[in-house]
Parts: C-alpha cells; sequence; structure tokens
C-alpha cells in the first residue's frame, strides 16, 4: 500500500503509514491505534510511539493505544520494549492506554510463578522455539547476577514495579463499538462470552491467546464483531490464509503482527469510524533475534 513516510532521525527505522482503506470499523467514536507484536524490537517501538503521537495530534475524537500482546522474547531487547510500554497514555500522546496479554507474556508470568502450570510454562517458555532464554539473560545482566534463579524476584528486580504492575493488569481483550481486540482470535462456533472469560492463568487453556488455524481460516465472520489482532506471523499467516497482504481487513479480522523478531517490523493500525490505515515501523534485524515463525 502507497502512503506516507515519518522519519525518525535518531534511529536507523522508519515508520511508512499506509493510505487508508475502507473498513466497517465503529469503534465508538474513538480513535484506536493498535499496536501488534513487538517481540523485543525497541528502536521500532519507539519509532511507531513517536509516529503515533504525531499522527494522534491531528485528531479530534478521543484516542487510545492498544496493545496486542507479544511484547517480549525473541528480539535483542524485550525490557527495554517493557520500559516503553508501561509509561502512560501521556507518553504515547494519547487520551487513553490498554495493555492486552499475548500468550508470550503468559508464559513468562505462569514460568516465574509458582502456580500449577509453572513447570509446564517454564519449559515452554525457555524452549526454542519461544525464546524466552533470551528475556532470561537480559535479566540475569539488568540485575548483574548471570546465575540468578527464574523466580517472580528476578522479574521484579529486572524490570522495576511499575512494569510488574502493568503486566499483572493487563487483560485479556478489549471490546469497543464492534471492534474486539484480542491477541489471538476467536474459535468460530461457540459462545463468544464464555469462551473469552477464561482467565490467562489457565495457560492452553485461554485459547483466545493462542488460536490460528481454525480463527483464520474461517470465513463466514464472527457475530459481527471485527477481530483485530496479533500473534500470526506474514509466512504462517499467508500459508494459512492464502493473503498477500496480512495486514489487510478481510473475513471480519485484522492481523497486526508484523513477523518483528524475523524481519525487523513492527506493525500497527490506526483505526477510526469506517476506515483504517496500516503503520510500518521497519529496522534493521538484531543478530541476537530468535527466527521463528509464529
Amino acid at each position: 500500500m502507497n502512503g506516507t513516510d515519518v522519519a525518525t532521525p535518531s534511529l536507523p527505522v522508519r515508520v511508512e503509514v499506509s493510505v487508508w482503506q475502507e473498513a466497517p470499523f465503529d469503534p465508538a467514536g474513538e480513535v484506536i491505534f493498535a499496536i501488534g507484536d513487538v517481540h523485543g524490537c525497541a528502536d521500532q517501538l519507539h519509532a511507531l510511539r513517536a509516529a503515533i503521537a504525531s499522527l494522534a495530534g491531528d485528531v479530534s475524537a478521543p484516542t487510545r493505544v492498544v496493545y496486542l500482546g507479544d511484547l517480549v522474547d525473541r528480539g535483542p531487547d524485550s525490557l527495554g520494549v517493557l520500559d516503553q510500554w508501561a509509561t502512560d497514555a501521556g507518553a504515547h500522546g494519547v487520551d487513553r492506554l490498554d495493555r492486552l496479554i499475548g500468550n508470550h507474556e503468559m508464559c513468562m508470568l505462569l514460568a516465574v510463578g509458582d502456580g500449577p502450570h509453572a513447570a509446564a510454562a517454564r519449559e515452554r517458555w525457555l524452549g526454542h522455539h519461544m525464546g524466552g532464554s533470551i528475556v532470561l539473560a537480559q535479566m540475569r545482566s539488568r540485575v548483574g547476577r548471570p546465575d540468578a534463579v527464574l523466580d517472580r524476584s528476578l522479574l521484579d528486580a529486572a524490570v522495576g514495579s511499575t512494569v510488574c504492575s502493568g503486566l499483572d493488569s493487563m487483560g485479556a481483550h478489549l471490546r469497543l463499538g464492534n471492534l474486539l481486540l484480542v491477541h489471538g482470535g476467536l474459535r468460530p462456533g461457540v459462545e463468544v462470552d464464555p469462551w473469552l472469560s477464561v482467565p490467562w492463568t489457565d495457560f492452553l487453556a485461554a485459547e483466545w491467546a493462542w488460536i490460528m488455524a481454525d480463527f483464520l481460516q474461517w470465513p463466514h465472520g464472527f457475530g459481527g464483531l471485527k477481530v483485530v489482532h496479533g500473534h500470526t506471523p506474514p509466512m504462517r499467516h499467508q500459508a494459512l490464509t492464502g493473503q498477500a497482504d496480512p495486514h489487510q481487513f478481510t473475513q471480519d479480522r485484522l492481523c497486526l503482527d508484523g513477523g518483528s523478531s524475523r524481519n525487523g517490523i513492527v506493525v500497527a493500525a490506526q483505526i477510526e469510524q469506517g476506515r483504517y490505515r496500516v503503520l510500518r515501523a521497519r529496522g534493521p534485524v538484531a543478530p541476537a533475534a530468535v527466527a521463528l515463525p509464529d
């Protein structure tokens, strides 16, 4: 999509803003800036936040940033991402801010806890597929304890009380007008409210953070809801849906996972009544990033 660039001179990152696209969005009178998976790409998030603040300054309606989850893992600076993510709405240049949980934050928080899913979450999170070992190394480096045990006290010491408060208060989803913002998506054919009410602490049972193929391959809509989500990066998305552009609204869904740790692209969307446009923050892929498909 052809659009404009927002320069970020202090960073090797540019934010591309697409042309407006028509879509049947009704965000209840607000302008929403939804941010997809960041996965430790702190420079891209910094540039994207600056672009959003600039665009929000030209808007007369109430503005809101919504993070769709998966801030951490795989990329070069997950802790730097969390530092930015934890700042308030004013620091983002908008009126309101919501933070939704992704499956990667879910695994991290369960892994540092002592609940019934801690061991399984720890094994999954520290495995190569999720890339949590990179975050563990970053936490140990920040606190200066290379052999620190992975537990809640390490997380608290590494990220501080403001970030921890934000992590503990993340929501599962957000509804605004006919929009549903959620990390993974919906399961077709089930009653929406009970399905979304499964708490994230139930780990894999909280399918709204994990679902992929069943959601993306469903062609019949979601009872009038327009779903804005992350979780599925472009290569995986294209294989499942056949869409040439995975960030195009179709079949009542809009995906904002840009594949950040693989290609250095963090994606957001500006959503208004009846239209949207896509913001892509492009930067170099750090050598330490873990390039995985989902």
